[in-house]
């Protein structure tokens, strides 16, 4: 059985060159920074996603206990700084079907995660 965590953002207006730029940065930087090779990390799909839709992208959660955490609280970390370069969209990240809350401080993580400082 398969996990997934899911992430959208919408709004009518479309991304802006600079906003796509900075999209693109983060993406970078959080690839380059992902902790393991052959796991899925940040995985953005290319348009044609829901009317309104600027940005969407789902990640496998890997089986592996020892990867599982790992890879949720890198790739929150992500969605976070992507949410934080896309100001004014309508944010939906959710781990199949428990939705992951928004914090204005700390951005996202799952319950139980908030305070840790997502070390693992």
């Amino acid at each position: 059985m398969s996990v997934s965590l899911y992430y959208s953002a919408g709004r009518a207006v479309p991304l802006t060159a600079a906003e796509t730029a900075a999209v693109e940065a983060v993406v970078a930087a959080r690839e380059s920074s992902f902790p393991f090779q052959d796991e899925e990390g940040l995985h953005l799909y290319d348009g044609g996603g829901e009317p309104d839709e600027v940005l969407d992208g789902s990640t496998r959660i890997p089986a592996d206990p020892g990867r599982l955490l790992p890879v949720i609280a890198h790739v929150l970390d992500s969605v976070t700084e992507l949410r934080r370069a896309l100001p004014g969209a309508r944010w939906r990240v959710h781990l199949d079907d428990l939705d992951v809350p928004w914090d204005e401080g700390d951005g996202y993580a799952l319950p139980g995660m908030r305070g840790t400082g997502r070390a693992f």
